[in-house]
């Protein structure tokens, strides 16, 4: 098995940041905000464990890099895998036109 760093992105702590204010602030309900976040970073510290053993997202744009999806509610993460680190990119609403977003 091997062992990998985990990195995150700016763009995915923005991405996150954006969820948790609209699920606490107009939702109104910051328990299922936090226990979101923590769902979130339980699956990523789980997929840290095989990385590159999972389904390889068919993206329609041209990328030097693959990406991997992870499901977490209704929330896609995407992250690559390069040199041995775990960048974790972006997370997205699975509902939404996410693919343009990506």
């Amino acid at each position: 098995m091997k062992n990998y760093k985990l990195r995150f992105l700016p763009l995915f702590e923005k991405d996150l940041n954006q969820i948790v204010d609209y699920i606490s602030l107009q939702l109104e309900n910051p328990t299922a905000a936090y226990s979101l976040v923590d769902d979130i970073y339980e699956a990523i510290k789980k997929r840290l464990l095989a990385a590159e053993s999972f389904e390889v997202y068919p993206s329609k744009k041209e990328r030097s890099q693959v990406y991997y999806r992870i499901y977490v509610k209704n929330y896609i993460i995407f992250y690559v895998v390069a040199d041995g680190v775990m960048e974790v990119r972006r997370i997205l609403y699975g509902r939404r036109d996410w693919e343009n977003q990506l």
